[in-house]
């Protein structure tokens, strides 16, 4: 039997950020996500090899070159949501400004839920801390919603789910 996969789609899920050391089971709900990135950098290696080759049986050697994995390198989260009275993230931000970001480190969790709040994927990430802090711009004449937009540094991240 050949199972059925559901693709994500727009308006079919949302995103909820876990912090570590907080008191809430959810610390916010975000509508979207943007540079959710891992890379792995390539190191090139340029050999001269001392076997003969070409036509004419040339002796100068045969340049190789080889790739090799290297450093693995997270982008940074950026979360947007619709601004709330909750003022948990500018104070995050705020004790980073501070100085205080040795202690602001924190491991998170963002989980993608479904509209029937259903655990869809789980992607830890450690060590991180927040490098921004914006709001949309404010007009009295404006229909729109405030968005809120956090972003994110992390050192490492894992798929769970």
């Amino acid at each position: 039997m050949v199972a059925n996969f559901e693709i994500l789609t727009a308006h079919r899920f949302y995103l909820g950020l876990e912090i570590a050391g907080s008191n809430d089971p959810v610390d916010a709900i975000f509508l979207e996500c943007r540079g959710f990135q891992r890379t792995q950098e390539v190191i090139e290696v340029c050999e001269v090899t001392s076997q003969t080759w070409g036509a004419k049986g040339q002796s100068k050697g045969r340049v190789v070159r080889t790739k090799l994995p290297g450093n693995a390198k997270s982008g940074n989260l950026t979360l947007r949501r619709g601004m709330t009275f909750s003022a948990a993230f500018w104070k995050w931000f705020q004790q980073v400004q501070d100085g205080k970001w040795g202690e602001q480190r924190r491991d998170a969790s963002l989980v993608i839920y479904s509209q029937g709040s259903d655990e869809v994927a789980r992607f830890n990430f450690f060590r991180s801390w927040p490098t921004s802090y914006k709001i949309t711009d404010v007009s009295a004449r404006s229909t729109e919603i405030e968005v809120e937009e956090l972003e994110v540094a992390f050192e490492d991240f894992e798929r769970i789910k």
